[in-house]
């Protein structure tokens, strides 16, 4: 399920939005212990130490996966597939949405506004309360 939104420009790296999106989770969450730890989870556009830091000071422990880490374990093995991430799965639902996919709002606060109701219509759906 969506836990945060940040909106940019489409030319801007993800790793530049993780602070504004951790900043912007909208769940409280429980305070992380050594037995209990919070984990992050981030693809390979995310491999940078700035947001390795960022995770270390909101503390999260980075599960982030490496640049050219799937090739070496293709390689390895013919039968490994790449994974699809959590983050990778949520933007695919979110393109179901026509208005988020092609953005008709010229107002940034329309356009953010769309992505907060379409997140909200997934939740709504994973919770089973939508058919």
């Amino acid at each position: 399920m969506p836990l945060a939104v940040a909106v940019d420009g489409a030319n801007r790296n993800d790793f530049k939005l993780a602070r504004e999106t951790i900043e912007n989770i909208v769940v409280q969450r429980p305070k992380p212990t050594r037995c209990e730890p919070q984990n992050l989870c981030l693809d390979k556009g995310y491999d940078y130490d700035e947001v390795r830091d960022i995770a270390e000071e909101f503390r999260f422990t980075a599960h982030i996966r490496l640049r050219g880490e799937d090739a070496k374990a293709i390689k390895k093995s013919a039968r490994h597939r790449a994974r699809r991430w959590v983050v990778e799965r949520t933007h695919s639902w979110m393109n179901r949405f026509r208005r988020i996919l092609i953005r008709w709002e010229k107002r940034p606060d329309t356009y953010v506004a769309m992505i907060h109701l379409a997140c909200a219509l997934i939740t709504w759906k994973a919770c089973g309360l939508l058919g």
